[in-house]
């Protein structure tokens, strides 16, 4: 088991959560950061509006980061100034959302957050105004536009590492959940009771997991121990959500870390309910064919080459897919038109869970069609299979079937030659296959009669699958 997932689990040196109303204040000799590191963009919209009267500060993870000495990917400022206010001082400032209300203000292509102040619920349902605030019953925020003081938005901040307040003029930290004591010791804590804050929201959950992959930091034990509970409420959450926290999650740069940390938590069950069977079905390929697509994502990312999710959806939903395909060819069904429809299928079933857009659940489609193409090599079939535009995926998720344990009688080495070979060489390679049924085990067609042949000659309709 990974290491970080003892140290989740490991007893914390502090056991209570204790909010201030006033923060630690690390002046600028008490820590590393200097506002030339930040977005020129974002301190300049701090600075604007602390001079016509509001409260700023550069916060979250940008601040996280730039103490672990790791480059943010965005910069995101908090402020007392509601968004109408925001939007009246920056003409390149839209309002954007319902459920929680941010400014987005443009600056060519780069966009930076602002978000004011929240606060937290309030617990009488009575004095609830539901187009500020609402939750459904099991106590999910379902709209969060509470506004509330700097203290008060610092207790509604998820983690105590989210919860630094940067402010560049005075180049002040100020720390109310103890925040740069849990980055010092690589914890992920929660801020307030554990249970009710994922219950407000359960991507909480996710996101837990997400930094503790990100910076290779533990999940705090009081932190993790209702998570495996709570789990199943990630099936209340919108699939379109879903969708963009699994990129996240996955496509992060740590995603084999962060697969083994959502199956110890419980966590992949409700994202991928049909995967997780087979993983408790046949654990050992389901784990490796899984882990080492995510390996080999996690080192495409490391090398700044381009990752598809397609290719990644298409490995984490496959270890559910061949019981399906053999149930449909057990009732009759052919085996191309079987993988279709079973594709169709398991895709449907799991759109239902994250919402995966059409342009990567057909390429995901066409990936797995490929695999039961790839060993119908005979003629002018292997030609046109390299010429098909899905073969590289199609390819690689072939070696990826084998490297997970698939007995394939060496297709993948058939077609890594077939490659590199000449014409001449093809040609031959293509002529060794014939008696061998096509190197695939799959059922050879009749000889055809000469009636036949003569029929198709004359402009008959090919077999389906030829």
């Amino acid at each position: 088991m990974l290491k970080k997932l003892f140290q989740s689990f490991r007893s914390p040196k502090r056991h209570t959560q204790h909010i201030r109303s006033t923060p630690e204040v690390l002046n600028s000799g008490q820590h590393s950061l200097q506002k030339t590191q930040f977005s020129r963009y974002a301190v300049n919209i701090v600075e604007r509006l602390q001079n016509a009267g509001y409260q700023a500060y550069l916060v979250g993870g940008c601040v996280r980061d730039m103490l672990l000495g790791i480059t943010p990917k965005d910069f995101d400022v908090a402020t007392s100034a509601t968004p109408e206010q925001v939007r009246a001082e920056f003409r390149n400032a839209r309002i954007i959302g319902r459920r929680f209300k941010l400014v987005h203000i443009h600056f060519g292509r780069e966009i930076i957050e602002v978000a004011t102040f929240r606060a937290n619920h309030p617990q009488n349902d009575e004095e609830e105004d539901s187009n500020q605030s609402s939750r459904n019953e099991s106590g999910r925020i379902l709209r969060d536009n509470v506004y509330g003081t700097l203290e008060e938005d610092a207790q509604r901040r998820d983690f105590t590492i989210n919860a630094l307040y940067y402010d560049p003029v005075s180049e002040r930290i100020l720390d109310y959940a103890n925040g740069v004591h849990d980055i010092r010791n690589h914890l992920i804590r929660l801020i307030g009771d554990p249970k009710q804050r994922y219950q407000e929201d359960p991507v909480r959950m996710l996101r837990a997991v997400r930094f503790a992959a990100k910076l290779n930091f533990g999940i705090e034990k009081h932190s993790a121990a209702p998570i495996r509970e709570l789990a199943p409420m990630l099936r209340e959450i919108p699939s379109a959500r879903l969708f963009e926290e699994v990129l996240k999650l996955f496509l992060s740069g740590h995603a084999a870390d962060t697969f083994e940390m959502l199956v110890d938590l419980q966590l992949f069950d409700p994202l991928f309910p049909a995967s997780a069977e087979a993983l408790e079905y046949n654990p050992t390929y389901t784990h490796t064919l899984i882990s080492d697509a995510l390996i080999n994502t996690d080192l495409r990312i490391k090398q700044n080459k381009p990752v598809t999710p397609a290719f990644l959806f298409a490995a984490l939903l496959w270890p559910a897919l061949p019981a399906r395909v053999l149930r449909l060819q057990e009732r009759g069904m052919p085996p191309i038109p079987a993988m279709q429809e079973a594709a169709h299928e398991l895709i449907a079933e799991q759109c239902q869970r994250i919402a995966i857009p059409k342009r990567f659940t057909m390429p995901i489609r066409e990936i797995w069609d490929m695999q039961e193409r790839l060993p119908r090599r005979s003629g002018k079939r292997a030609d046109l299979l390299l010429d098909n535009p899905r073969f590289r995926a199609g390819y690689d998720f072939l070696l990826l079937r084998e490297s997970a344990g698939e007995q394939t009688d060496g297709l993948g080495e058939w077609w890594t030659d077939y490659q590199d070979a000449n014409d001449s060489e093809r040609r031959d390679m293509i002529r060794d296959l014939s008696g061998k049924d096509d190197g695939t085990g799959a059922p050879r067609k009749r000889r055809r009669s000469g009636g036949a042949k003569r029929k198709r000659a004359a402009g008959a309709p090919s077999a389906p699958g030829e």
